[in-house]
């Protein structure tokens, strides 16, 4: 059984990651109130770094976050379900192990205002990263398929 770093980190990446920038932009798009508020600000001055870092960050991060994925994803293929599905019903697992892979860079970051910007953040990380869970799931399964 294929790996989906095997799936989707070679030929696919570049696609991949471009589609993650869509989620990411259509996720914070989509947050609301005062948390929405902050959570706007951050990401703008993310952005704002340079023109491709979050590109770079995502680019940086893939392997990573394709390994986390990874058991969830396997799960998903031996229990025949999809990978949404899937990634769904484990929303707790998904969040846990994509912010541990974010607060372990995150520690080590040279650009101080990225670094303050997440931890600013990073209180009310795993309720957004959790939100974003379907999304993802439809972005594996855009990618690898259902």
């Amino acid at each position: 059984m294929s790996t989906l770093k095997e799936l989707l980190g070679t030929d696919k990446r570049s696609v991949v990651i471009a589609d993650s920038l869509r989620v990411l932009d259509a996720e914070v798009a989509d947050k609301g109130g005062l948390g929405g508020m902050a959570v706007k600000t951050a990401y703008k001055i993310v952005k704002g770094v340079s023109p491709d870092f979050l590109e770079k960050v995502v680019d940086v991060l893939f392997d990573d976050f394709m390994d986390a994925l990874d058991p969830i994803y396997q799960e998903a293929v031996s229990a025949g379900t999809s990978p949404r599905a899937q990634l769904v019903q484990n929303t707790n697992r998904v969040a846990d192990a994509l912010l541990s892979i974010t607060d372990r860079r995150a520690q080590t970051a040279k650009n101080a205002v990225v670094k303050k910007s997440y931890e600013k953040l990073r209180g009310s990380a795993k309720k957004h990263v959790e939100a974003a869970v379907p999304r993802l799931g439809e972005l594996l399964e855009r990618h690898v398929g259902s």
